[in-house]
C-alpha cells in the first residue's frame, strides 16, 4: 500500500496497457512448445453495447476499419446470454501479429471514441492435437492476462491454467488475483 492509498483509503485505478496485446505473439510461441497449443486464428473483443447511434456507427467503422485490408479476415458481431457483445476476428492461424493488431485496434477505438468503461475483454483462444480448448483473456480494466481452459459445461480445467500462468509469467502481465480469473462460458472461439 502506497501513500496515496494509506491518506484516501482508495486504490489507484489501474491504467491499460493495450500495448501488452503485442507481447501475445510471443507468449503464443512459448505456449505451443511448452504445451502444445496452437492459435487457432480467431480473437474476439468483448463490451458491452451501449444504446444510440453514436454508437452503432462507430461499432461499424470499426468493423469498415478492419475488413479494408486487402486481406481482410472475416468479422463477425454475437451478444451472449449475459448481454455483452463479442467483435470476433477470424483469420489465418499462423498470424497472430496481425490478429493481435485488429483486437487492438478494435479496443482502442472504443477506448477512443469515451466507449472505454464498457470494453471487458479480449480473447485469443487456442487448441492442441487432442481437441482441448484454451483462451488467454486479457482484462481491459486490469491491464493483465490469465488462461481459461474449459472442459465441458461450466467446467475447466484448473490444473492447465496454472500450468500455462506459470509458463506465459515471464513474457506477459498475468493476473495475480485469482478471483479475477473469470470463466467466459460459450465465448467465441472456445
Amino acid at each position: 500500500m502506497g501513500l496515496w492509498e494509506a491518506i484516501t483509503g482508495r486504490r489507484r485505478e489501474v491504467r491499460p496497457d493495450l500495448d501488452a496485446l503485442f507481447g501475445v505473439p510471443g507468449a503464443a510461441i512459448t505456449l505451443q512448445t511448452a504445451t502444445g497449443f496452437t492459435p487457432t486464428g480467431s480473437g474476439s473483443v468483448c463490451y458491452r453495447a451501449a444504446t444510440g447511434t453514436a454508437f452503432a456507427e462507430m461499432q461499424s467503422e470499426v468493423i469498415r476499419l478492419i475488413e479494408s485490408d486487402p486481406d481482410a479476415p472475416e468479422v463477425s458481431v454475437t451478444a451472449d446470454s449475459y448481454g455483452f457483445t463479442w467483435l470476433t476476428v477470424t483469420d489465418d492461424p499462423d498470424d497472430v501479429a496481425g490478429l493481435c493488431t485488429d483486437l487492438h485496434a478494435v479496443n482502442t477505438s472504443l477506448e477512443a471514441q469515451g466507449f472505454g468503461t464498457g470494453l471487458l475483454c479480449s480473447l485469443i483462444p487456442f487448441s492442441d492435437r487432442t481437441g482441448r480448448r484454451l483462451g488467454l483473456v486479457y482484462l481491459y480494466k486490469q491491464g493483465t492476462f490469465y488462461p481459461f481452459a474449459p472442459t465441458g459445461p461450466q467446467q475447466r480445467d484448473n490444473l492447465l491454467e496454472m500450468q500455462v500462468r506459470d509458463t506465459l509469467s515471464p513474457e506477459i502481465p498475468v493476473e495475480k488475483d485469482l478471483s479475477r480469473w473469470l470463466a467466459v462460458w460459450d465465448a467465441p472461439g472456445l
